[in-house]
């Protein structure tokens, strides 16, 4: 069945000057579902089953993250809103909720796809204002989830930023990234380029309740020793750990071997963070799956997003055994402030947890 058959919101014909004639530029929507900025059409279609994609055109893409904020980088790109790999943990999932959807459901279904954001970012960096300074992706909402497959925004994006002479690092759980794999490469030769999957357990089981619309931590492992293959650095996020679930010695033995199996360059890992928004969503989860560990969280982090400190000085000391158990300790883990280039890379940089002064991403 055609994807064009599939849309909820009908385009209307091009729009006409008071002269008559046709102006250029994409049609808007018809009865818009939603009052989104550029909304084009709604579209449902049977390949993504239960999700919607609204795909708008921006007029910009390139984000300058607010000054004074804790984030290890200073501009990012998100060519979608919204994500079908549905993590029950996602720290984004509040963002949704600025464009008046709400921050469980419709975070996972309702999928805004910046249709134009090749072509934009291109012209933003072009402008004598921009000073290449770094770009990274995966920062908000996954660029390589499923959608990719249909819309191919990342190779535009990349290219993009690689011609203007502007380093970036994308950070992903979506095997998709493989196809841009000779892309990647290329771009490494032109600009400093860093690649982080992210990957927290190896319990396959675990895996399909708290990230049912990810690739499988065995293809997601298979894909960090595809990118070592073609030369090209890799870091993983093992973020986040989740108390009780993924946080025991057979757990991070499980995941730290894998990832050094692997060929990982880096490592970063942490407890789970839950702000507002993910935290209700994440909790409404664990009462369902695991309804025993409710009081245990609700004490753990109290009123906050973190884990408490005796908690969190605890798992240190377990990641740090296992960094040291498989060669972790005296490298550097995925961070997007670090953007590196891939030439030359020697053996695996099996990596350690974040730099000084780096505060963790979730």
């Amino acid at each position: 069945m055609r994807w064009d058959a599939q849309a909820l919101s009908p385009k209307r014909g091009p729009a006409s000057d008071d002269g008559g004639s046709p102006v250029p530029g994409p049609a808007p929507a018809m009865d818009a579902l939603l009052p989104l900025a550029g909304l084009v059409r709604s579209i449902s279609t049977p390949e993504f089953s239960g999700v919607t994609f609204h795909e708008v055109t921006a007029k910009s893409v390139l984000n300058k993250v607010p000054s004074g904020s804790a984030m290890p980088f200073e501009w990012t790109v998100n060519p979608y809103r919204g994500c079908s790999h549905a993590c029950v943990y996602c720290f984004a999932r509040k963002s949704h909720t600025y464009l008046e959807f709400d921050a469980g459901r419709d975070f996972d279904s309702q999928v805004v796809v910046k249709i134009n954001a090749a072509e934009v970012l291109r012209r933003e960096l072009t402008k004598p204002s921009w000073k290449r300074h770094q770009v990274a992706l995966g920062t908000n909402t996954d660029p390589y989830q499923r959608a990719e497959g249909r819309y191919a925004l990342m190779p535009g994006i990349i290219r993009a930023l690689a011609d203007s002479g502007t380093p970036f690092s994308i950070l992903t759980k979506g095997t998709l990234l493989a196809r841009d794999i000779p892309l990647l490469k290329h771009a490494a030769t032109m600009v400093p380029v860093d690649l982080g999957i992210s990957l927290a357990m190896t319990n396959e089981d675990l895996a399909e309740l708290v990230e049912p619309g990810t690739p499988s931590p065995r293809a997601r492992l298979k894909l960090i020793s595809r990118l070592r293959d073609a030369g090209l650095g890799c870091g993983v996020m093992a973020m986040p750990i989740l108390p009780w679930l993924t946080d025991s010695e057979e757990a991070l033995d499980s995941l730290f071997s894998e990832l050094a199996k692997a060929g990982a360059t880096g490592v970063t890992a942490g407890a789970l963070y839950l702000k507002p928004g993910t935290r209700e969503w994440y909790m409404q989860w664990l009462a369902a799956q695991h309804p025993g560990l409710v009081g245990k969280y609700r004490r753990l982090y109290g009123q906050g997003s973190y884990v408490s400190k005796e908690y969190s000085t605890w798992l240190t000391g377990r990641i740090t055994h296992f960094k040291a158990k498989y060669g972790y300790t005296r490298t550097s883990g995925f961070s997007h402030r670090n953007a590196r280039p891939a030439q030359g890379s020697a053996a695996p940089e099996v990596g350690a947890g974040t730099l000084p002064g780096q505060q963790p991403l979730f």
